[in-house]
């Protein structure tokens, strides 16, 4: 048994039993990953997938059963290499972070500024991606970190931490109606509005105030980014509605904003790891510097299960 058979399994599973697929992120050939797929069976004396002739259609019940066995197995792997890394040189390595366009745009700049004068040899990788997204590179490995409103409680491998609370604003051009008097959600209702994209930054929250009031709103334009909201805003296409954090006076000149927290409520960021991961020591520093509340020893706390975080607000 080794690990490019237990990969094999892993990849094969993740990439929807697309031996090609799975050949190229192993970067070795089909023949190849079928050859360690066999021969792993043939040591277990299971098979761990249904087969169609030659491909791969399935796990077996055997193989579901080994499934997280494997995963468990690669995890420690991973984690063993980090520890030794950990001891080798702790003022070096990679720390990668997955985050929304918002959480990357408007709340991390500090943080990364400030992670960065700590760790100046400590490669950092962002990545953008919808919240699901940003989930499924914390569950492959691929970021030790994941930042996001929406999503990430979704999924038992995840421990998610609260960082702050935020609210929606609607924002328009000066002048327009909406800047007197207080806001409604009929007043919303009587304009196309500009929000996000299914999924997004809060999206959940504005549908649901608007089915509580049974109100049905006219999305014009749905996006993933506050940036792309704002300019079609300023272009006068219609009403928006953004994150708090997106809207920055000294620069969004054009533009005038009206929190909206009493009509969609209050938002919390999350903050993600994977459960059983091994953090390296500047990736809690990190984590401290985006949320101070999340020191080592609340994070610790969480991964042990030692401390329900999950419900205090910061």
């Amino acid at each position: 048994m080794n690990f490019q058979q237990l990969r094999s399994v892993r990849e094969t599973v993740r990439r929807g039993f697309n031996l090609t697929e799975v050949a190229n992120v192993l970067h070795t050939s089909q023949p190849g990953v079928s050859r360690q797929i066999r021969e792993l069976e043939e040591e277990l004396g299971i098979e761990l997938f249904v087969r169609a002739g030659k491909r791969l259609t399935g796990l077996t019940d055997p193989g579901g059963h080994v499934l997280p066995i494997i995963e468990r197995m690669l995890l420690d792997s991973s984690n063993l290499r980090k520890a030794g890394e950990e001891f080798v040189s702790r003022q070096s390595g990679l720390l990668s972070i997955a985050a929304t366009h918002s959480q990357a745009r408007y709340a991390l700049p500090m943080a990364v500024q400030e992670f960065r004068s700590q760790f100046p040899n400590v490669t950092l990788h962002l990545h953008q991606g919808s919240p699901a997204h940003v989930a499924e590179m914390l569950l492959s490995g691929e970021a030790d970190v994941g930042i996001a409103t929406e999503a990430l409680t979704q999924y038992d491998e995840l421990v998610a931490l609260p960082c702050y609370p935020w609210t929606h604003s609607v924002i328009v051009p000066p002048g327009h109606a909406l800047l007197d008097g207080p806001l409604t959600l009929e007043q919303l209702a009587r304009y196309p509005l500009i929000t996000y994209d299914n999924g997004f930054t809060g999206r959940t929250r504005i549908d649901q105030a608007f089915a509580q009031q049974q109100l049905v709103p006219h999305i014009a334009i749905a996006a993933m980014d506050a940036d792309v909201i704002k300019t079609y805003v300023e272009l006068g296409m219609g009403v928006g509605i953004v994150a708090s954090i997106a809207f920055e006076a000294e620069r969004d000149l054009a533009l005038r904003a009206v929190d909206a927290g009493h009509l969609f409520g209050i938002n919390m960021t999350k903050l993600a790891v994977r459960r059983g991961a091994y953090l390296r020591g500047y990736v809690y520093a990190f984590i401290a510097s985006f949320a101070p509340t999340l020191d080592r020893v609340a994070v610790e706390q969480a991964l042990a299960g030692k401390a329900e975080v999950i419900n205090y607000v910061i």
